[in-house]
């Protein structure tokens, strides 16, 4: 049995983790504990360095706390400012027991200026997303996508194919070899 720690409470992110890992490894069986994960980046995090950070620092607070375990998933997600609009991605870090990491980054999608100006003013994205949508904990539902979708696209959606994604290395590890396991030995 593989035990896998999942860096969050948030239903949602821990569907998606037991859902792709379910789809990923068909065959494989799975216990999945949660962990409250620390990003180290911004409550609301910008750009795709620190979204992607914030990922990757919840994978490795979730490899510090449980050592034993097989997998440590993060996941966060983030705006980009791109020409003044305000963009919604997600980025997926897994790790597994030695370190090696694997990323998957979501689709965008961008966000009206209704929502903006809120996180202008300093609120997070899912507390902009309630007030514009009166909606109560939408980042634990279907999330601002949802609404701006007509839930065509719920959370849960936008954030399955960048799991699967950040598995790649994991599913061909003979094409993802870490740079320092290679010996590259010049022949004279």
């Amino acid at each position: 049995m593989k035990k896998i720690i999942i860096g969050s409470h948030n239903p949602v992110k821990v569907e998606v983790v037991k859902e792709v890992f379910a789809k990923v490894f068909p065959g494989m069986t799975c216990e999945f504990l949660l962990h409250k994960a620390e990003s180290g980046v911004a409550d609301q995090p910008f750009g795709i360095v620190e979204t992607r950070l914030g990922a990757a620092n919840r994978a490795g607070a979730c490899h510090e706390a449980f050592p034993d375990a097989d997998y440590f998933v993060g996941l966060e997600g983030g705006i980009e400012i791109i020409d003044e609009e305000y963009w919604v991605s997600a980025w997926m870090c897994v790790q597994d027991q030695t370190g090696k990491q694997g990323f998957g980054r979501s689709s965008a999608f961008l966000l009206p200026s209704a929502v903006t100006d809120l996180i202008k003013e300093g609120k997070e994205l899912a507390e902009a997303g309630d007030v514009v949508f009166n909606e109560t904990n939408s980042g634990q539902k279907g999330g601002t996508v949802s609404f701006l979708t007509n839930n065509i696209v719920n959370r849960k959606n936008f954030y399955m194919e960048a799991m699967i994604l950040a598995l790649i290395p994991f599913l061909k590890p003979d094409l993802y070899v870490d740079k320092k396991d290679t010996h590259n030995e010049i022949n004279i």
